[in-house]
């Protein structure tokens, strides 16, 4: 499965759970928010100041 810059967190953490270690270590401690898990990659790498092509290259490698 290729993960992408308009997957949303909590389809992510569904399909993949294993990739909720990169998130945290990219900064976003948020996962457990309800709020987060409606949030596509993109957004949440906006509101936390994170390069979300960077991230996308790190949750695909």
């Amino acid at each position: 499965m290729k993960i992408e810059k308009t997957m949303k967190i909590g389809e992510l953490l569904e399909v993949a759970p294993e990739k909720a270690e990169l998130l945290l270590e990219a900064g976003m401690h948020c996962l457990g928010c309800p709020a987060s898990q409606a949030e596509t990659l993109e957004e949440a790498c906006e509101v936390h100041g994170i390069d979300v092509d960077d991230l996308v290259n790190r949750l695909n490698a």
